[in-house]
């Protein structure tokens, strides 16, 4: 909620200050989720929410960093491996129920 109410503030500031905002919910969301999952691991299947949740940390790091001269073509590639890493997860740990 606050990540849409934050781009609804920037998006008419251009490109980089909505990657900026889109970082900071990155990297805050992909810490979180991987904390979780490393003190879930004992369960099975966290392996993918492990891995999507460094990737997340530090691909909103990588926006933040980039926002100035980045593309939203760089959020495509971000949601699409994000997707990928909960679709298997999902079916790993609908396995194991």
């Amino acid at each position: 909620m606050l990540a849409v109410a934050g781009l609804v503030l920037v998006v008419a500031a251009g490109i980089p200050a909505v990657l900026r905002v889109w970082g900071i919910w990155a990297a805050v969301a992909g810490l979180v989720q991987l904390v979780v999952a490393v003190r879930r691991r004992d369960l099975g299947g966290q392996w993918a929410l492990i891995a999507s949740g460094a990737i997340s940390t530090l691909a909103g790091i990588s926006f933040l960093l980039q926002a100035p001269q980045a593309s939203l073509r760089n959020l495509a590639g971000y949601a699409l491996l994000g997707g990928v890493f909960f679709l298997v997860s999902a079916l790993r740990l609908g396995r194991n129920n």
